[in-house]
């Protein structure tokens, strides 16, 4: 980046890093080996991310609280709209729709199936080193299908 890209130019650049966060945080939800590097990759230390039914405040154990989460699946995937962002100097609000399909382990009582609509809100920072990171994502179920864990 130089000094003499336009504010447009450069807004356009941190919305796209702030929506590349999003991408890499749901593909690796279902691809990825989930450890601190990638946690590191994402969020800031301070970052908490909201599921409806748990939360998890802070970087530490944040691979670990994921892995867990989705170990009660045989397979996930995560398809999302695009991500709408508002970017204010080093802090941006962001906003995407996401269906999530959720593949129960075979063998048990509920159909194979869990699928969610959900609403994702969320917050990224531009840290210190100029690179940008997650600080909040807040899932809201919107509609759901299928019979979750737990149920």
């Amino acid at each position: 980046m130089t000094s003499t890209e336009s504010p447009a130019v450069l807004e356009f650049l941190d919305a796209t890093a702030v929506a590349g966060l999003v991408d890499a945080y749901l593909i690796g939800l279902d691809t990825a080996e989930l450890d601190d590097d990638w946690a590191r990759g994402l969020f800031t230390e301070d970052a908490a991310v909201v599921f409806p039914m748990s939360r998890h405040e802070g970087i530490r154990g944040m691979a670990e609280w994921h892995r867990a989460s989705l170990a009660a699946f045989a397979r996930t995937q995560h398809l999302h709209s695009p991500v709408v962002t508002d970017v204010r100097g080093n802090v941006a609000k962001l906003r995407a729709n996401l269906v999530s399909t959720h593949v129960h382990h075979p063998g048990g009582d509920r159909p194979p199936l869990f699928v969610t609509g959900t609403g994702v809100s969320g917050e990224a920072r531009r840290t210190d080193d100029g690179r940008w990171r997650l600080t909040l994502l807040e899932f809201t179920v919107i509609w759901l299908e299928g019979t979750p864990p737990g149920s």
